[in-house]
């Protein structure tokens, strides 16, 4: 085969994926009534740079932990949902007067989250009434369901966090929040 005609064919078939992406992302269709429309807002940022909470993010401190170097976890909200899942939303500040580097053994020490890069995919909640620990969920690709991409934060600086968890019974009303490297603390569960 020649390579001007074989490129020629990945060139068309690139343009011709394209145009079916388009096609297929213009969806006129109506948002279920049963379902409301999802709207997002984008955090404003102060004159420092700081991320602040968006409206729909919750500012409430429900637990702060104390990491090493300057950094702090603050949970602002635990959600359970109908699917059978638990959220745990935050933010990740750096109190320290320099730059913070985040641990690596916040990602915990299964190779298939470490993979993916920093995360907070070393967390997990742990239900000592019903004797369970349980992990943060990860993809098809063993991706952690969490904050990825964490690297470092400057002196001051914060940003928001996610972990999500299985849920444990209904009837556990508390649970021990753990990410290596941070102090534990107990959330209640709604």
């Amino acid at each position: 085969m020649n390579v001007r005609y074989a490129r020629r064919g990945l060139a068309s078939l690139a343009v011709a994926s394209v145009a079916l992406l388009a096609v297929g992302c213009g969806s006129d269709e109506k948002p279920k009534a049963d379902k409301p429309a999802a709207v997002t807002t984008a955090p404003s940022k102060t004159q420092e740079g700081q991320e602040q909470p968006s409206a729909d993010e919750s500012t409430e401190e429900l637990a702060v932990l104390k990491g090493q170097k300057g950094l702090e976890l603050t949970v602002n909200s635990v959600e359970r949902d109908a699917g059978g899942f638990i959220t745990v939303k935050g933010r990740l500040r750096n109190a320290a007067e320099t730059v913070s580097a985040i641990p690596p053994q916040t990602s915990g020490d299964e190779t298939e989250v470490v993979k993916h890069g920093t995360s907070l995919g070393g967390a997990s909640l742990v239900d000592s009434v019903g004797k369970k620990r349980y992990y943060v969920l990860r993809d098809t690709d063993g991706r952690p369901l969490t904050t990825i991409g964490l690297n470092s934060l400057g002196p001051g600086k914060s940003t928001a966090v996610f972990m999500q968890f299985p849920a444990p019974p209904a009837s556990t009303t508390e649970v021990s929040f753990q990410l290596p490297t941070f102090e534990p603390a107990t959330l209640k569960l709604s």
